[in-house]
């Protein structure tokens, strides 16, 4: 819309001039009085819109009309979508049944728990996840997924003894109980190099036990003999704030390592701790696309890892690296004047799990999916 000029006179606009000391407000108002609407005015602002429309270049404004398309597609399909309900690890410890062991271990049968789950159609939710996955990003790098999932049952079924992963076995990996440090160099030095940082944030917590039995944030978990505890600070690729605050300075290195599993269920980080005369029952764990890393913080004498059969024992200060779905057991046969054997433990990747597969497995195996 345009505005025309009114018809005033030179005294009323010098009377209006002298109103204000401020020369900007005196232009205001004059502009504001010599200015009306005038429909001529609008019509020719309107022709002239329309033929700088008309001006334009042709592809530019297509271009423009396909990102505004995509761009309310985009909205409108992020909009359905349902927000997703997390697991937390009381629910999970709630929902136990003491009654129900497997391996020396207590199941949950949460039906958001991928380890204790038991149900038939797990392979038809991971085929659908997978899906859904390729969907949004891509099928490249999916081949060993695919054929794992779609062959899930076979490979469980006919798996050697000694290595039977519960949930999910990843094909042509190599496969061996136990790796060298070179196999996850970088976050095993840095764990290294901050044992003492993770060592003073445990012996804070473990006065607490003089306290009471069995301290908030600790779990004991099932075991033939003994008592065996842990302290999460993930479990299940949850994050227990609880705990975490109360070891900030481990928690924030779990974000400094770079083959940490964060975001999957199959990644955990906690404190472990067997008191003398505990015996860990043989069992596997859910996956092989995992290494588990113990950093030894407190290492007694006549302490030992067994993983397919083959012994290890613990150092303080030193990172022990094992592929946990092959069968193992743990035990602490030390005196009792020789304390707990306590043990940093980290889920990290597998070394031959690809980037790609990295990122379609978090997916996959997203908490709560």
């Amino acid at each position: 819309m345009v505005w025309v000029p009114l018809r005033t006179t030179r005294t009323d606009r010098l009377a209006l001039l002298c109103t204000s000391k401020n020369s900007f407000t005196n232009m205001s108002l004059e502009w504001l009085l010599d200015w009306s609407w005038s429909l001529d005015g609008l019509r020719d602002f309107i022709a002239t819109g329309i033929q700088s429309f008309r001006d334009c270049d042709t592809t530019a404004l297509t271009a423009v009309a396909c990102l505004l398309v995509l761009f309310v597609w985009y909205c409108y399909h992020v909009g359905r979508e349902q927000p997703r309900t997390y697991v937390t690890v009381n629910s999970l410890m709630q929902s136990s049944d003491p009654n129900s062991l497997q391996n020396g271990y207590v199941y949950c049968h949460s039906p958001e728990c991928v380890r204790c789950t038991r149900h038939d159609g797990l392979n038809q939710k991971l085929y659908h996840n997978l899906q859904e996955y390729a969907k949004r990003y891509s099928w490249s790098g999916m081949g060993r997924i695919h054929k794992g999932i779609r062959e899930q049952g076979r490979y469980l079924n006919s798996r050697p003894s000694i290595q039977k992963p519960e949930v999910f076995f990843l094909p042509d990996l190599p496969t061996m109980p136990y790796f060298s440090r070179e196999a996850q160099k970088h976050d095993v030095e840095l764990l290294e190099r901050n044992f003492q940082t993770i060592l003073c944030e445990f012996e804070t917590l473990y006065k607490a036990f003089s306290n009471c039995s069995l301290p908030q944030g600790w779990k004991m978990n099932s075991t033939p003999s003994g008592e065996w505890f842990t302290f999460y600070l993930v479990n299940q690729g949850t994050c227990v704030p609880r705990n975490c605050r109360k070891c900030p300075r481990t928690y924030r290195l779990l974000g400094s390592l770079r083959t940490y599993i964060g975001n999957n269920v199959f990644g955990n980080a906690c404190i472990s701790v067997l008191t003398p005369g505990t015996v860990i029952a043989e069992h596997y764990g859910p996956t092989n696309i995992r290494i588990r890393c113990h950093l030894g913080l407190k290492t007694p004498s006549n302490c030992e890892l067994v993983v397919g059969g083959e012994p290890q024992c613990w150092a303080k200060g030193r990172c022990l690296l094992f592929d946990d779905s092959f069968l193992h057991t743990a035990f602490h046969e030390g005196p009792p004047e020789e304390g707990p054997r306590v043990v940093f433990m980290v889920d990290l990747w597998h070394p031959n799990v690809a980037a790609a597969e990295r990122q379609a497995l978090d997916f996959i195996f997203a908490p709560g999916r």
